[in-house]
């Protein structure tokens, strides 16, 4: 049933977007050297890589600059990029992957190895499940950007701070997901983003 929602309700999304969609793309590809999608391996279910899509929103290998993003006057963010990640707009080619199966609409967001290295045993059971475009972690840390922008160590703090919080948070998902708490997460994060 679960995989069911997640592709009606992609095909919905994609097809409402499209036309958006190709407007972004073309605004990209005009202001900005590389290609429209940005492709990150992240870790999906049972530990399986998978390569997550996003819009690009930034300049052309900045992810060799590091992989968190510090704020949203990032430097390496390209001037469409903050529009985008403002209205999480770069999020929605990752739709695209709900279709092909390595993600599901609402689970645990997926994170890249680097950081799935570090979690616990305990902290593992999250990858049990298929990851989403939202859950409860995202709803919490709408503002993650922000907040690791204004850290001194960025890395230590997502790593010590946000990151076993969010993991607690996403236990929560796996621990009991079903459509009904899906469709009450997709619509709190629909206000979320509008708001």
């Amino acid at each position: 049933m679960k995989r069911i929602f997640d592709i009606l309700f992609s095909l919905i999304v994609l097809t409402a977007f499209l036309p958006f969609g190709i407007v972004i793309a073309m605004i990209i590809l005009l202001t900005s050297k590389g290609g429209v999608f940005y492709v990150q391996e992240r870790i999906g279910r049972y530990e399986k890589p998978f390569g997550l899509l996003k819009f690009r929103t930034m300049r052309k290998d900045a992810d060799k600059l590091g992989k968190l993003t510090v704020g949203m006057r990032d430097p390496r963010i390209t001037g469409i990029g903050y529009f985008l990640r403002k209205y999480k707009l770069d999020e929605f080619p990752q739709f695209i992957n709900v279709l092909l199966g390595s993600m599901s609409v609402v689970g645990p967001r997926p994170e890249v190895k680097e950081y799935v290295d570090l979690y616990t045993p305990a902290q593992k059971q999250v990858l049990n499940v298929k990851p989403g475009i939202t859950d409860y972690a995202s709803l919490e840390y709408f503002e993650e950007n922000e907040l690791l922008g204004k850290s001194a160590d960025p890395r230590k703090t997502y790593i010590e701070e946000v990151m076993p919080a969010k993991l607690e948070l996403n236990k929560k998902y796996a621990s009991n997901p079903s459509i009904g708490q899906d469709v009450k997460i997709v619509w709190k994060t629909f206000v979320r983003v509008i708001s």
